[in-house]
């Protein structure tokens, strides 16, 4: 089981791990040991809540395909162990993401006082810039 938060978690057998070997410079390390982690997970064919699911799908990340499908590669560590780990939170974190529901913005006026302020600044500052000028 994959724990996501207390009250939700996910079979390990809806995620397919997979690893690969790591890209870029590394010498003999990166040539013959395979480091690096693909993490894959099917949105609608996993156990998520349907909100889960739909919050997912819409999300515009590039480690969602089209076809609804979460990749997620990771290759930072030198140990595979690691990677796992860091591919296992960045899923979660982007799980968790989605989770956060963001309420709309209450528009607001400036108060009176707010208002008041403003202007006397305003004045204040035009009357130093007025000293500024040549007398004539």
């Amino acid at each position: 089981m994959f724990q996501i938060s207390k009250s939700l978690s996910i079979p390990a057998s809806e995620i397919d791990i997979s690893a690969i070997r790591s890209q870029g410079a590394g010498g003999q390390n990166v040539n013959k040991v395979a480091t690096a982690i693909h993490l894959r997970f099917d949105i609608m064919a996993s156990s998520l809540p349907d909100w889960y699911k739909e919050r997912l799908l819409q999300l515009r990340d590039r480690r969602v395909t089209n076809e609804g499908t979460i990749v997620i590669k990771s290759q930072e560590h030198r140990s595979q162990e690691r990677n796992r780990d860091e591919a296992f939170d960045r899923l979660r974190s982007l799980i968790l993401s989605v989770a956060v529901v963001v309420l709309p913005r209450k528009l607001t006026k400036p108060s009176r006082g707010q208002n008041r302020r403003r202007l006397e600044d305003k004045k204040r500052q035009s009357q130093i810039k007025a000293l500024r000028k040549d007398v004539e």
